[in-house]
């Protein structure tokens, strides 16, 4: 068996159909899956890993306050991460450190049937989060108003879907979504026309 969640097998159909990762990329990637390392790590011109907790990466960073400059990345993968942390904050943080018409890759639970995302300040043990949202180290489950939190910061917002006949030929989960949030292209500057 390959160890494989559908989730993974979700992003690595993603990478085949619309990655386009190539030698003159540069990828950061939020706690690395093992089997994606070495797949994204031969792919990309510069490849790094990073995690708050984790020892074994490139960088330690934080999510929320990434120390690095403004548009140092062309991709960004951070799978199942948005619903452990302060997702407004990683969300701006990652605009800010994607190049123009650089792209942010992400997973994350969702009840698109929730029209609002669940919090509740209330919730502080790990018991009670488990209860409330699913998973002991969790803060919320997100509802479809996710999608308007991902474009608040200026992202563009593609969903690739798992539909059939992926699902059954890859055994993947009806209707998991990856979400793609590109930051726009910067503007070409507009050249001024000579008269006469």
């Amino acid at each position: 068996l390959c160890r494989s969640r559908e989730r993974h097998r979700l992003f690595k159909l993603w990478i085949d159909r619309r990655g386009g990762i190539g030698p003159q990329m540069s990828v950061l990637h939020f706690a690395p899956e093992p089997m994606f390392e070495p797949i994204l790590r031969g792919m990309a011109g510069t490849y790094v890993t990073a995690d708050f907790m984790r020892t074994k990466v490139d960088r330690k960073l934080n999510i929320e306050a990434l120390e690095l400059d403004e548009a140092s990345f062309d991709l960004i993968v951070a799978h199942q991460i948005l619903e452990h942390v302060d997702h407004h904050k990683a969300l701006a943080e990652c605009f800010r450190c994607l190049k123009p018409g650089g792209r942010l890759v992400v997973t994350t639970p969702v009840i698109e049937a929730w029209e609002t995302t669940y919090v509740n300040p209330a919730v502080t043990t790990a018991r009670d989060r488990v209860l409330h949202f699913g998973q002991k180290d969790h803060s919320r489950y997100f509802g479809r108003d996710l999608k308007d939190h991902m474009r608040a910061p200026g992202f563009e917002l593609y969903e690739f879907v798992s539909v059939e006949p992926d699902v059954s030929t890859y055994a993947l989960m009806r209707g998991e979504t990856l979400y793609e949030l590109t930051k726009p292209a910067a503007p070409k500057p507009k050249t001024k026309t000579r008269k006469g």
